[in-house]
């Protein structure tokens, strides 16, 4: 089994056992209203129903719902699906968003279970604990997002500091009701996965270079989304701010 670097907030540490990485097959394996005062913190899990380690993961992204200030989001990739079950969830373009954070974090290639916190650490989502020392490294980090304001499907961000290279502006939509499937082939033939805040759509409406725009949003694919903006540094780089509405 490789290694997994974890990059949590500029510490290296070393790679935890029982995840999967593409290309190499590992065995082991309530919303809360948010204080304006308050930044929120993204948690995103990264996982699929034929990953024999992602089984319970969705354990660790139920808890970080849980926590006020946190936005926890479920993507489900698709390069997992050759071993005989296709993801309900996958899209390719959640593939690829994890692909920007590999090359982010210089990993040697994609794994499941992933978390990422804040675009700006990342590891194995094996165990809460995990993710609750995170979230907590995450809220002391002093940031000054722009100010964001949705009316219907128009969007407006206001000055800000912008980062080197520009920031890019992500429209997010995810189901909050809880999901469960029940598996029929592949490695977790017979297992019931249960996800909470499945992604169903992901969009970049945009650049952001510091100065006050307004971005205008495509329809949702599917009624009772909820819906949140994330303006993050260009090419998986660090969440500035994230909102949801």
């Amino acid at each position: 089994m490789r290694n997994t670097v974890l990059a949590i907030f500029g510490l290296v540490a070393a790679g935890l056992p029982g995840v999967l990485l593409e290309g190499a097959l590992a065995t082991p394996a309530a919303a809360h209203p948010r204080a304006a005062h308050a930044p929120a913190v993204v948690v995103e899990l990264f996982t699929s129903q034929g990953c024999s380690s992602c089984v319970k993961s969705g354990d660790v992204i139920e808890a970080a719902a849980e926590k006020p200030h946190v936005i926890a989001l479920t993507f489900a990739v698709d390069y997992w699906d050759y071993l005989g079950w296709e993801d309900t969830f996958a899209k390719s373009e959640f593939t690829e968003r994890q692909r920007a954070y590999m090359k982010r974090f210089a990993l040697r290639d994609v794994y499941t279970p992933q978390m990422v916190v804040d675009g700006q650490a990342q590891a194995a989502a094996l165990h809460a604990d995990t993710m609750q020392d995170m979230v907590k490294a995450a809220e002391r980090v002093r940031r000054h997002p722009p100010a964001l304001a949705l009316t219907k499907d128009r969007l407006e961000i206001a000055d800000g500091e912008a980062p080197r290279g520009g920031a890019d502006v992500w429209l997010v939509r995810y189901d909050p009701k809880s999901q469960s499937v029940l598996v029929k082939k592949g490695e977790n033939r017979g297992k019931t996965i249960v996800a909470q805040n499945v992604v169903k759509q992901l969009a970049r409406l945009g650049g952001w270079a510091g100065k006050a725009k307004v971005l205008h949003l495509p329809a949702a694919d599917t009624d009772g989304l909820k819906t949140v903006i994330l303006v993050q540094g260009a090419h998986g780089g660090p969440i500035l701010g994230a909102r949801e509405f």
